[in-house]
């Protein structure tokens, strides 16, 4: 079976109660147990993984490059700035999708560019909760059977 692991970045502990009328009301917790069962209804196993801090994060997919197939990513504000992310993502050779729930396009015009994604397969974003599930439906095509 496939291994994919789900990073999310700062502040998406706080799913939920941050900003519902920009990220919704689903929870963190809810919406990890969402992605996980359509995880393994596309034979895949699937670990999560939430960090507030830059440093964990490019741990995480450090160690993802030996354990896992791939990755579906939100770095939250780091998307906009973490040249270190990026770095890390362009050398662990496997692939990374870009979520976010909103839609960075159309938002404050710092979260307009990405850092990330030159470095990325794709970037899905402005579908709510419903980006992490089409980024897992994604994944599962990059990485197959």
């Amino acid at each position: 079976m496939k291994k994919i692991l789900v990073i999310h970045g700062p502040n998406l502990n706080l799913l939920g109660e941050r900003e519902p009328g920009v990220y919704g009301t689903d929870t963190f917790d809810s919406i990890n147990g969402e992605i996980m069962e359509l995880a393994l209804e596309k034979g895949l196993s699937c670990e999560i993984f939430q960090s507030n801090h830059e440093g964990e994060i490019i741990d995480k997919l450090h160690m993802a490059r030996k354990e896992f197939d791939g990755v579906i990513l939100n770095a939250g504000a780091y998307t906009h700035y973490s040249y270190a992310i990026r770095d890390a993502i362009a050398a662990i050779k496997i692939p990374v999708i870009e979520v976010h729930l909103s839609n960075i396009h159309a938002r404050d015009e710092f979260r307009h560019t990405s850092v990330i994604a030159p470095v990325c397969v794709g970037q899905i974003a402005g579908f709510g909760k419903h980006s992490y599930f089409l980024a897992v439906e994604a994944m599962k095509r990059i990485v197959g059977e």
